[in-house]
């Protein structure tokens, strides 16, 4: 358990803020009380509904997160941060026979982790000086691999490690770390699954992480899978990993 967090008053960042969950977690933070959100994406167009919406409590920022340089302007630019939501994601569906894999895995992983680590080093500094906290949306899939996503599933597992890390090593800098392990999320990501994954509403998702960043959970599981699939986790590592594995048997 880690020391708990306000939302009302709070200043964050939210990084693929666009659409998906990072979309309903910069309008979770603003309906809760966030005094500014700084809203990024690639493209900032995609932002101008949710700052014509919330006026100047949404503060735009054009940030690819696979770009040091826009990393370090957002920086720059946002000195006031407390609560870091690394948010934005990759995924492209792809089979171990896929000539394409290495090409996928690497645009996976140059995303999924090493842009959370750009970010890491890039606010450092804002969040040791206001005592922040880091939030880092992951996946279930991060702690036992979806064959259906095995190169997502991988790049989720080093976003988990990293975290591990990163609680460890900021924890006596007074920076809280948290891990968020959602399942099946009702987003452009997901439109492709198989029916028999039941998905989560991204408002609904959105709310449970912030439930959890307030009360101080270091892992949040946001959604009913998540929940359940957490618990088969703790208590066997192997047969989560046979639950997962299993799914790709089952017929669609």
């Amino acid at each position: 358990m880690l020391g708990s967090t306000r939302i009302d008053g709070s200043v964050a960042l939210v990084t693929g803020a666009n659409r998906g969950i990072g979309r309903a977690i910069a309008e979770a933070l603003l309906e809760r009380g966030a005094a500014k959100v700084y809203a990024t994406a690639r493209d900032p167009k995609t932002l101008v509904a949710l700052q014509e919406r919330y006026g100047s409590r949404v503060v735009v920022l054009r940030l690819d997160v696979t770009d040091a340089d826009q990393v370090a302007e957002a920086a720059r630019a946002a000195t006031d941060v407390d609560l870091l939501f690394n948010n934005a994601g990759a995924f492209e569906p792809t089979e171990l026979s896929d000539e394409r894999i290495l090409d996928v895995a690497r645009r996976e992983m140059e995303v999924n982790y090493f842009g959370i680590l750009r970010m890491l080093r890039g606010f450092e500094d804002t969040l040791v000086r206001r005592g922040g906290a880091i939030i880092n949306v992951s996946s279930a899939a991060g702690l036992s691999n979806v064959p259906l996503q095995p190169t997502y599933s991988a790049s989720k597992a080093a976003q988990h490690s990293l975290t591990q890390a990163s609680r460890a090593l900021l924890a006596g800098r007074g920076v809280t770390v948290h891990g968020v392990y959602p399942g099946p999320v009702d987003t452009d990501m997901t439109k492709d699954l198989p029916p028999q994954f039941e998905k989560t509403a991204p408002d609904a998702v959105a709310n449970k992480i912030l439930d959890g960043v307030e009360a101080g959970d270091e892992d949040i599981f946001p959604d009913p899978f998540g929940v359940a699939f957490g618990e088969q986790f703790h208590a066997s590592p192997k047969a989560a990993e046979r639950q997962l594995a299993a799914i790709v048997a089952t017929p669609a």
